[in-house]
């Protein structure tokens, strides 16, 4: 709801302590981070390991729909990847709390870590205290800035921005777009907001970019959009980085001006989202909305287990091109990333059951 602070995927809330302890921890993870598919996979380079022992998930928050969604998908796919995984923690949107779930979890004697970080700087403190206990994590979601994983599990954030640049670029001759943005203290925040801005003025020049720094959090997103709108009631496209967070309050602030207009009547203002959920997908059939990447919830679920257990197991990876239609890359951390895919749905594709999207309610 508008007004309402929703603390999303990425949301950030953290305190200067927390950001200072971050940078004073030095993360170097015993299982080195090299990979791509199960064709590379190295058959040396980590503690070996038979697989087995308990694994720790720790959850970011479960106010979103996408967490929500990613919560329900674990245990599925733990026992496909025969993965002993413990029941989910949830962070509460509290880095500093996260860290001590992180610890909670080492002395539960856990032999493995699946964590989506809360802050990608502050998240070092807690790969410290695992690499002192010899064991492996593997990063979903948000990519460490410091600190040693066995393996990154995320969608390619700069896409999202090109993707959303592109198909506004392709809807909107010229005009005023806004860019509806993340915690840029976040990598993923900052790779999307470059990423479409930097898209905007090679391929897009006559458009003009009006940017909303909203921090993952819907109120704010809502009232400095409504004060945008005051100032250009003549915006004709909208950029949504994060659907769960800001598709409630963005619809209800053009509704509350009378600019929420259906795809192809006078007056459309197009947006683009990023996420991929149930409620974006009826946006897009309602005409609402016209279009959203899909961030894959099951996915990050399934190869979170992958690579934990493989991590365990002592096995590393290089990058390249893999089996499973993604791409591993090199980090300027060091760490490795597997770059997993995230289609663009529109009203064309927008019931394909194939998108997780469309399997939950």
């Amino acid at each position: 709801m508008a007004g309402r602070t929703v603390r999303y995927r990425n949301g950030r809330n953290t305190s200067r302590a927390i950001r200072a302890a971050a940078v004073a921890a030095c993360a170097t993870l015993v299982l080195a981070a090299c990979g791509s598919t199960k064709d590379n996979v190295a058959s040396e380079g980590g503690k070996k390991g038979d697989g087995t022992g308990k694994v720790g998930v720790i959850l970011p928050l479960l106010t979103s729909p996408f967490w929500q969604s990613y919560n329900d998908y674990v245990p599925k796919m733990a026992k496909s990847e025969d993965v002993d995984a413990l029941k989910t923690v949830n962070s509460n949107s509290d880095p500093s709390q996260q860290i001590t779930d992180i610890n909670n979890q080492l002395n539960q004697g856990v032999k493995g870590l699946v964590v989506a970080p809360l802050d990608s700087a502050a998240i070092s403190a807690g790969l410290d205290q695992a690499e002192r206990k010899g064991v492996p994590v593997v990063a979903v979601d948000v990519a460490p800035e410091k600190g040693k994983v066995a393996m990154v599990v995320r969608a390619n954030n700069v896409a999202y921005g090109q993707k959303a640049c592109e198909y506004l670029g392709k809807e909107i001759p010229s005009g005023k777009v806004v860019q509806i943005m993340g915690d840029l203290a976040s990598v993923n925040g900052r790779d999307r907001s470059e990423a479409f801005r930097a898209c905007v003025k090679e391929k897009f020049p006559k458009l003009k970019v009006l940017e909303i720094p909203a921090k993952w959090e819907s109120d704010t997103a809502a009232s400095k959009l409504d004060t945008l709108l005051n100032a250009n009631p003549d915006i004709k496209g909208i950029y949504m980085q994060a659907g769960g967070v800001y598709l409630a309050p963005t619809l209800q602030t053009l509704k509350s001006k009378g600019l929420l207009k259906k795809a192809g009547e006078k007056g459309h203002i197009t947006i683009v989202s990023n996420d991929g959920i149930s409620q974006e997908f009826e946006a897009i059939r309602k005409g609402q909305i016209d279009a959203t990447v899909s961030q894959p919830a099951d996915l990050y679920a399934k190869y979170g287990m992958y690579y934990i257990k493989a991590a365990m197991e002592g096995k590393t990876f290089k990058p390249g091109p893999t089996d499973h239609d993604s791409e591993i890359v090199k980090l300027p951390s060091g760490n490795l990333e597997d770059q997993l895919p995230a289609p663009l749905v529109t009203k064309d594709n927008v019931d394909d059951p194939e998108l997780w999207g469309n399997t939950v309610t």
